[in-house]
């Protein structure tokens, strides 16, 4: 009887050596797919950074070509329909991506009417990690991020001119006066959350402080 048992426990401790190496290879597995979603997260994080930075950056360059819209006949439709950015923000983007340890990989933008998008690829500059998935040594985490600009806004109605009958001592008047106040305007929006602000281009930074109150920025899935 002894020496049965014997021979049971010679036979039954292969498949336990074989359990056991089962096991640990399931959980080496499991931790390189820890590592992969780590990296991956690492990513997506820096391409996030990368597109906001870039869309930031090119809202806070606004100001020139949106005032110079204000001043031309229809030119705010023409400024919001087809305003082209071409790589206004890659710098930051490139920044942004750096400080998290990625390159940018491919960077464009997409106009469209009141919104336009940026879309920022990233590459990790580091690797999954040795495991025991021979193709994580040398892999790096991929992955992309989309940021918007949008137009918060609405042109209020302007108010009634002034009645064409008037005097001619009133004409004299405007003729005296600086050569300023021929600048159109100004304009009122009212924003998002019922917020009014006014752009008079006869002041001498009518811009300032106002890029974050007329185009939001914010990440979408894209």
């Amino acid at each position: 009887m002894a020496a049965q048992d014997l021979r049971d426990r010679g036979q039954a401790f292969p498949i336990y050596i074989v359990m056991v190496a089962g096991l640990l290879f399931l959980a080496f597995a499991f931790f390189a797919v820890g590592q992969a979603a780590a990296a991956r997260n690492g990513a997506q994080g820096a391409a996030d950074a990368a597109a906001l930075a870039a869309a930031q950056q090119a809202r806070d360059d606004l100001s020139v070509p949106f005032l110079q819209a204000l001043r031309e006949p229809d030119g705010l439709n023409e400024f919001l329909s087809g305003y082209q950015y071409f790589q206004a923000g890659h710098s930051e983007a490139v920044r942004l991506a750096s400080k998290n340890r990625s390159d940018v990989t491919d960077f464009y933008w997409r106009p469209g009417y009141w919104q336009d998008k940026v879309t920022a690829k990233v590459k990790t500059r580091y690797t999954v990690g040795p495991s025991v998935i021979p193709s994580t040594r040398n892999g790096h985490a991929t992955a992309s991020a989309t940021a918007v600009i949008e137009f918060r806004c609405g042109l209020k109605p302007a108010p009634e001119l002034p009645d064409p009958g008037q005097d001619e001592g009133d004409d004299k008047d405007k003729k005296g006066k600086d050569d300023s106040e021929d600048a159109p305007g100004p304009f009122e929006f009212r924003c998002d959350g019922g917020q009014d602000v006014t752009i008079d281009l006869t002041d001498k930074n009518p811009f300032e402080g106002l890029s974050k109150l007329i185009f939001s920025v914010h990440l979408i899935d894209d």
